[in-house]
């Protein structure tokens, strides 16, 4: 019956080393729970079958453990886990200089000191210095200032 015992030690200790490589990697939990399932389980084979079947044990529990590795860490199987593509996207900035100072443009609502204006075509989101301009203004863009355009009557 000990034999039964050691048996399932070491099928626990393959499947858990199994789980943490293939399945479920970077958890470390699983991989230590699992080596040491198999290093009590071929410890036991010395001790209660004897030498030969604990070298037994032991060469077969590395070529599988081995086997695992290798088959659960190749570059195929790493790339179905891995993120490959790349967001080579762009985000209008603020503060470039697409509405330089000096911009006229027409409040569509009122500024609060913040509200939209219309320049030319583009609707924009603006700020004044704390005063307040009526809607149908119309406005100077003044600077740029921490992406926001800051204006003043015109």
């Amino acid at each position: 019956m000990p034999w039964l015992s050691i048996a399932m030690l070491l099928l626990f200790g393959l499947l858990f080393l199994a789980a943490e490589v293939i399945f479920i990697p970077g958890t470390t939990i699983v991989g230590l729970v699992g080596f040491v399932l198999l290093a009590v389980g071929i410890w036991m084979g010395y001790r209660d079958l004897g030498t030969p079947l604990g070298h037994y044990a032991l060469v077969t529990v590395s070529l599988v453990a081995g086997l695992i590795v290798y088959v659960g860490l190749r570059p195929k199987n790493m790339a179905r886990v891995a993120l490959t593509s790349v967001n080579d996207t762009s985000v209008d900035d603020a503060r470039r200089a697409d509405m330089p100072p000096g911009t006229i443009g027409r409040t569509l609502s009122a500024l609060r000191p913040a509200g939209t204006v219309l320049f030319g075509t583009e609707r924009r989101e603006v700020a004044t210095r704390g005063e307040f301009v009526a809607a149908g203004s119309d406005v100077r863009v003044l600077a740029i200032e921490q992406n926001r355009i800051v204006v003043a009557v015109a």
